[in-house]
């Protein structure tokens, strides 16, 4: 058994970084197109920073979409959302940014986001988008 060094903080990257750095959503081949069914994915664990103050936000993503021909990948859609915890971003821009990105690789029949962010300050906040694909 080899021990694995543990990493010091004079290394620059680290293997995590650089896969959330290299990151791209993902797609694959809807292994059932022409059938509608809904994707229901939850992640946990967003953060980003306010642009404002610089503090950190935290919140829970929701996705739900109906696939068109292409679903996207899971680890592909974590190293995406964790792609957000250093920048500087507004809770209605992230959630409209993630929405326009997963729309620009999936094309899905149907979407919906909600971003529910931690109060902070004494305030709670969630941003709701539904999107429909135009026929």
């Amino acid at each position: 058994m080899t021990d694995i060094p543990f990493p010091t903080t004079t290394e620059s990257v680290k293997y995590g970084e650089r896969a959330i750095e290299e990151n791209e959503l993902i797609t694959f081949p809807n292994p059932r197109p022409g059938r509608p069914y809904d994707v229901n994915i939850t992640l946990p664990e967003f953060t980003c920073k306010c642009p404002f103050s610089g503090y950190p936000d935290f919140a829970t993503i929701y996705i739900t979409y109906t696939p068109n021909e292409k679903v996207v990948e899971l680890k592909a859609i974590k190293l995406y959302i964790n792609g957000y915890r250093d920048r500087y971003i507004s809770h209605e821009e992230s959630v409209n940014q993630i929405m326009d990105d997963f729309l620009a690789v999936a094309d899905p029949l149907k979407f919906k986001i909600k971003g529910d962010f931690q109060p902070r300050g004494n305030v709670h906040m969630t941003v709701e988008i539904d999107y429909e694909k135009p026929v």
